[in-house]
């Protein structure tokens, strides 16, 4: 649950546990090798000159190249982003340093040419970087066109992923044999992964944070939810996609698709296993339970997690991990045909072991690796113990709305048609999102009723991290609640593009006609067009500078 961790364990185990997977690569072809962040017993691995010399090229024979990750020779004690000679004598043959390349250039010549750095290790790196390009096809008399993208998205290849979703999903639960949906059903397909390309490919799909993917990327991939209705519909069934989990007529079974929303590296950090629904999805599913309707939750999530409530509400549930594109394969194996069979079966099982509470590491396995179930048999799961046996409670959740241009659970963030948003750089890697009015609009974040008073009391603030990109055409509304001020006047005569911080009283929300007793609309901004804002965070906490309020609007 934590990026760049250091695994304290014994050689011995670091070989059986982690180790195995790199012969096989280096047999099969696999040309390079990334340096992780990562530790082994308090030592980097970008300056662990036994794994990536003695280990890695030496006993292990790897002739590719190892390249660093983001500027991680810069956490070698001793070295900066900008210099570090012992990345390059422990293993390394090629930096990534995308932000600091040319001061890494005139550092790196210049401990080679003092001897800091042997001129066979240079010789080396070259040859393996050389080595590699050759192989590619990239030098030689024969130059292959590795700019020939003809075959992306190709019919073989789109089977193959859609195959893989498939063969990937793993049952879980199937209580009195929901699964699968009959020929001819009516379904309701809902929840906030129906229709949410992003949540389904997770990071590292078009940005790196992933948050910004969406169906328009991928003409030929299918969100989950659309796959599910059109295969239903082929079967002669009734289908509805609905964000809001509502029906007309109450339906056979409802598919609920809900998981964890895209991250990569440290934004994944979790201080424990637990799950934390969404409010909205949360809602929608105590709705058609009581409603008496048969529930199959489809879980998305990058790892197994605490979900037991989900599983106990739940008559079926799949964990579908991050399927990518091809929604199609989840639907071949929920849904039956003319044979009262689905295409596939479940065929996936589970790699890691499933918690049967929140605590990190896993104690006691709910369900072990190894486990799944398939159509051959019955199987009915009783109810489970929801006691995560460690503190789940929500931390700085109801005084954070925005983190690193993110919105945690339980809050989400609502934009209406006139907002254009986009993951951007504030002071990181794509740890802001700028949003752009194309039109009059406003952006606001909702959720749950909290209780401020003891924040007001204490003469805290709400802290906006942020960049103004476009001075306001006109007010810049902000809102708590029902108390709304006018920053208009605060941006006058600040220069566009600097990232400031904007600290407004909770005292001056309440004079406006907010009540922080039970706040569930914690921020919003309404502007006129032309507006951009790069947000960073958004909270609330000790009042940096306090002013006079801005003028309230009424």
């Amino acid at each position: 649950g934590r990026d760049q961790g250091d695994a304290q364990i014994s050689e011995a185990e670091l070989i059986a546990t982690h180790a195995q997977g790199y012969p096989a690569a280096i047999n099969a072809g696999a040309l390079t090798v990334m340096a992780s962040f990562s530790s082994w017993n308090g030592v980097k691995h970008h300056g662990n000159s036994t794994l990536l010399i003695d280990v890695l090229k030496g006993k292990m024979g790897f002739a590719g190249l190892v390249v660093g990750d983001w500027n991680g020779h810069g956490q070698i004690p001793g070295c900066s982003a900008a210099a570090c000679p012992a990345a390059i004598n422990a293993g390394l043959d090629m930096f990534m340093a995308p932000d600091s390349w040319k001061d890494v250039f005139e550092s790196t010549l210049a401990a080679a040419m003092r001897g800091a750095i042997p001129a066979a290790r240079l010789d080396d790196a070259v040859r393996r970087v050389l080595r590699v390009k050759f192989k590619l096809g990239l030098m030689g008399p024969v130059i292959v066109n590795r700019g020939d993208v003809s075959q992306v998205g190709s019919s073989a290849n789109l089977d193959l992923a859609r195959e893989a979703v498939a063969k990937s999903l793993v049952l879980l639960k199937n209580n009195d044999a929901t699964l699968p949906i009959r020929r001819g059903a009516s379904v309701l397909v809902t929840g906030s992964g129906a229709d949410d390309m992003a949540m389904q490919a997770g990071g590292w799909t078009i940005t790196w944070q992933g948050i910004d993917t969406t169906a328009a990327d991928f003409p030929n991939g299918q969100t989950l939810g659309r796959a599910l209705v059109e295969a239903v519909q082929l079967q002669g069934g009734e289908a509805v996609l609905s964000a809001t989990g509502t029906f007309q007529d109450k339906p056979d079974v409802a598919v609920v698709v809900l998981g964890e929303p895209p991250y990569a590296e440290f934004e994944g950090d979790r201080p424990h296993l637990a799950f934390q629904t969404d409010a909205r999805d949360a809602e929608v599913i105590a709705r058609l339970k009581a409603q008496g309707v048969r529930i199959v939750v489809v879980f998305l999530s990058g790892r197994p997690m605490f979900a037991s409530s989900l599983i106990n509400q739940s008559d079926a549930f799949v964990a579908a991990w991050l399927p990518g594109t091809q929604g199609r394969g989840l639907a071949d194996v929920l849904v039956a045909g003319n044979d009262g069979k689905p295409g596939r079966d479940f065929t996936g099982r589970l790699s890691f072991a499933w918690p049967a509470d929140a605590r990190s590491p896993i104690i006691t396995p709910l369900f072990p690796v190894g486990y799944g179930l398939d159509y051959t048999g019955a199987s009915n799961l009783g109810h489970l113990s929801e006691d995560p046996r460690a503190d789940v409670s929500p931390r700085n959740q109801t005084i954070s709305y925005v983190e690193r241009g993110r919105v945690p659970a339980p809050w989400h963030l609502q934009i209406d048609g006139s907002v254009v948003p986009r993951t951007t750089d504030l002071s990181a890697q794509e740890d802001a999102r700028q949003y752009t009015w194309a039109a009059d609009g406003a952006i606001a974040i909702q959720g749950p009723a909290v209780d401020l008073s003891t924040q007001l009391e204490a003469g805290e603030a709400l802290l906006i991290e942020w960049r103004i990109d476009a001075l306001p055409r006109g007010p810049v509304l902000v809102s708590l609640g029902q108390g709304t001020l006018d920053l208009s006047r605060a941006f006058a005569g600040r220069s566009a593009a600097v990232a400031i911080e904007t600290s407004i009283q909770l005292a001056c929300f309440k004079s406006a006609g907010a009540n922080l007793a039970a706040l569930s609309a914690p921020f919003r901004i309404e502007a006129r067009r032309g507006f951009v804002a790069t947000i960073r965070s958004v909270r609330v906490g000790a009042a940096q500078n306090p002013a006079r309020c801005p003028p309230e609007i009424r």
